[in-house]
C-alpha cells in the first residue's frame, strides 16, 4: 500500500519550514531515566515556536501555499495549539487567519491565538460544531482550510521533529509519542521508519481518549466518542490520513491512566525543570505505567529511547498535583 506521506515530503517540509521554527533541543535527565527504567531524549517541542509542535505542520502547510491563495487567508479549527501555531504561521506569511475554538479552550491558548493577530470564533465543544462553524467560515471568506492533524502538509511538518531528533541521536532504539488526531504519530512514523526500519515507534494515550488504540486492534477505524481526559490535546479523533500510515508502521499503541499522566508530568517539572502541558506527558506515562512492552532483544535498561515533548502550553489553573494546603 502506497502511503500518502512519504519522506521526500518529509525533508522538503524540513527545508520549507527551516526559518519559520526552532530547531527544538534534545536533553537527558538521569532522574527520569531511573524512574522509567530505560535512557531517555527528550525531544523538547515545548519549547517550539507558539510552544508546540503544531508549528511545524502549520508553517509547512502555510509556506506551501501559493500567494492568490495566502491572499485570502488561512481558516482553522482548533482546541488550542494548532489554532496558534496558524494564527502565528499565518502572521508570518503577511495573511489573516480565523480559528474556530471550542467554548472550553484554555484560557492560555485563546490569549495566545489572540496574541498573534487571528480572528476567534467561539462554537460547541464538538467536532460537528467546529466543522461547521469553519465552514460558514470559509464560504463567507473563501479561505483555506489547514486541518489541525488529518493533511499531508500536516503530517509531514510534523515529522520534521524525528528528522531533527535522529540527527541529534542516531542511535536511539525506539521513540515514543503521544497520539490524539496523529499527524505527529505519523509523520513520527514516517521519519523514523524510512530512516531507521528496526526502529520501534510507540504510540501512547489516555484510556479515556483511546480511540487510536481502538482503531488500530480492530484494523477499522473507530471514532472518538465523548473522550474524557486531561490531556486536552488528545481529545480528537484519529485522522483518516493518519490511520492509513499508522495502521501500517506504529508497532504498539498504549494506554494510560489520568493520575500516571499528572504523575509523569509532574516528575517531569521537577526533575527536569521543564514545563509540559498534560498531553506531552503522556509518553512518560507510558514509560511509567508499561515497563514491559519496550521490546526488543536489548533489556529496556540499556535501551535508548526518544521522547517527543509535544507542548508547553500549559493551563496551570486547571491541574491539581496534589492535595496539600499552604501553610501561614
Amino acid at each position: 500500500m502506497t502511503l500518502p506521506v512519504d519522506l521526500k515530503d518529509v525533508e522538503e517540509a524540513q527545508a520549507r519550514i527551516r526559518p519559520h521554527i526552532h530547531r527544538t533541543p534534545v536533553i537527558t535527565c538521569r532522574q527520569l531515566d531511573l524512574q522509567a527504567g530505560t535512557r531517555l531524549f527528550l525531544k523538547c517541542e515545548n519549547l517550539q515556536k507558539a510552544g508546540a509542535f503544531k508549528s511545524r505542520g502549520a508553517c509547512n502547510a502555510v509556506f506551501a501555499a501559493s500567494d492568490a491563495v495566502a491572499q485570502r487567508g488561512f481558516v482553522t479549527h482548533s482546541s488550542g495549539n494548532h489554532a496558534a501555531a496558524l494564527a502565528r504561521a499565518a502572521d508570518r506569511r503577511g495573511s489573516a487567519a480565523q480559528i474556530v475554538m471550542p467554548s472550553n479552550s484554555s484560557e492560555v491558548k485563546i490569549a495566545a491565538v489572540q496574541g498573534y493577530g487571528a480572528a476567534v470564533t467561539f462554537c460547541e465543544p464538538n467536532l460537528a460544531a467546529r466543522e461547521a462553524a469553519a465552514g460558514e467560515i470559509l464560504e463567507t471568506t473563501g479561505g483555506a482550510l489547514i486541518h489541525p492533524y488529518d493533511a499531508e502538509l500536516i503530517v509531514a511538518g510534523q515529522g520534521t521533529a524525528t528528522l531533527e531528533m535522529l540527527e541529534q541521536v542516531p542511535d536511539l532504539d525506539a521513540i515514543v509519542v503521544p497520539v490524539g488526531g496523529g499527524g505527529l504519530l505519523a509523520g513520527t512514523l514516517v521519519a523514523a521508519k524510512a530512516l531507521k526500519p528496526e526502529i520501534q515507534v510507540i504510540a501512547v494515550e489516555p484510556r479515556g481518549a483511546d480511540d487510536a488504540y481502538r482503531s488500530w486492534k480492530s484494523g477499522t477505524w473507530v471514532p472518538s466518542v465523548a473522550p474524557q481526559t486531561i490531556a486536552d490535546g488528545l481529545l480528537t479523533s484519529l485522522g483518516s490520513i493518519n490511520f492509513k500510515i499508522i495502521r501500517k508502521l506504529v508497532d504498539v499503541i498504549w494506554r494510560v491512566e489520568e493520575a500516571t499522566i499528572l504523575r509523569a508530568m509532574q516528575l517531569i517539572l521537577e526533575r527536569a525543570k521543564l514545563v509540559v502541558e498534560p498531553s506531552a506527558a503522556v509518553p512518560l506515562a507510558g514509560l511509567l505505567e508499561s515497563p514491559e512492552l519496550l521490546e526488543g532483544e536489548f533489556t529496556r535498561e540499556h535501551k535508548r529511547v526518544g521522547v517527543v515533548l509535544s507542548g508547553g502550553n500549559v493551563d496551570l489553573q486547571r491541574l491539581r498535583f496534589g492535595a496539600s494546603t499552604p501553610t501561614t
